[in-house]
């Protein structure tokens, strides 16, 4: 099969082939149809994530249909349709047995510390995987855990968001902003999208937000015209923050998942303590929310917004349109 590896920081990806690999014991063997590009896989090939061992097939955003199980496997079965998380929990730390496994500390990173979904068959251990309902498009499986079960863990689990809040979203137009505002509407939300791109506006209006706003100069003004924000949603990071958390009305809260430009942001301390706001960050999601986002997508109530899709002969393009903002939704890496 052919695989695609980064071998040193800064290097654009080798395609390169390798043998389909055997299960361990306790793992089982995935063919995919599609494997998710996230902006994370930019930042690990620039050396931003120092655990990543190299060389290293990246990408975290996987998921297919198990071909071969290992022998200890009790869970799951050929033929089952499953989304992987982006990293194998420990099982054992009091936050694995809490529920709360993204918080593990002793979680390995798929892509930077194990070997990755750059390829159309992965092995992984089954107990970073969630069983799909078998309507679920296999477009859909791969980008459960990073987009949509990150976004529902940000959204339900952490802001608690309720029908009629207003909610802000940064970057907007990109694979995590534009699925979040999907996500924001099934909740029952007022979404408010922020981008800095006039082609992403009217994609934006499409996939329901009630209104946009220009990231390009003080959005947050057009944000209180509006009402405020109750919730905003950072999926960019240095060059949105302060301007959004300007946006949040007394009492709000900002649930962090985005940081595309790794440097240090500017905190207002006296705005945060006067208005009463909170600042929270939110990392990946749990196997329930992986599920729960699953069964929003089954049930119809979500469409996750997928923006391009590209043979694994073209990845090294399409991590450049990334960068340079050239893509819409999520982007996904197509096999067969």
């Amino acid at each position: 099969m052919k695989a695609a590896v980064l071998e040193g920081i800064n290097h654009p990806l080798s395609i390169v082939d390798k043998d389909i690999p055997e299960p361990a014991d306790d793992e089982v063997i995935i063919r995919q149809d599609y494997a998710g590009l996230c902006y994370r896989d930019i930042l690990s090939a620039t050396g931003f994530f120092p655990r990543i061992q190299l060389p290293i097939i990246p990408g975290h955003e996987i998921g297919g249909t198990i071909v071969k199980i290992g022998d200890k496997v009790k869970n799951f079965r050929v033929g089952d349709h499953v989304a992987s998380l982006i990293y194998v929990p420990c099982g054992k730390c009091e936050y694995c047995r809490s529920g709360n496994e993204n918080l593990c500390p002793y979680k390995k990173s798929i892509g930077e510390e194990i070997q990755g979904g750059f390829r159309e068959y992965v092995n992984i251990p089954e107990i970073a995987l969630v069983k799909a309902p078998g309507n679920v498009d296999s477009r859909y499986l791969p980008i459960a855990s990073c987009v949509t079960g990150m976004i529902y863990h940000a959204l339900f689990r952490l802001a608690k968001i309720r029908e009629g809040q207003k909610v802000l979203i940064t970057g907007a137009g990109g694979g995590v902003g534009s699925n979040a505002v999907q996500m924001a509407k099934a909740f029952g939300a007022t979404v408010i999208a922020e981008t800095t791109s006039d082609q992403k506006k009217e994609m934006l209006q499409k996939i329901g937000a009630d209104y946009v706003v220009d990231g390009n100069g003080k959005f947050n003004e057009e944000v209180k015209k509006i009402g405020g924000a109750d919730v905003v949603l950072e999926c960019v990071g240095i060059h949105t923050f302060e301007r959004a958390l300007r946006s949040l009305n007394n009492g709000g809260k900002m649930i962090v998942i985005g940081n595309v430009k790794p440097d240090p942001v500017n905190l207002p301390l006296g705005l945060i303590i006067l208005k009463g706001n909170t600042i929270r960050g939110s990392i990946s999601s749990t196997r329930k929310d992986v599920s729960d986002s699953l069964n929003l997508v089954a049930e119809g109530k979500i469409k996750p917004v997928i923006g391009m899709e590209v043979n694994l002969e073209r990845i090294n393009d399409a991590m450049d349109m990334m960068k340079n903002r050239q893509t819409e939704g999520r982007v996904l890496i197509k096999f067969r």
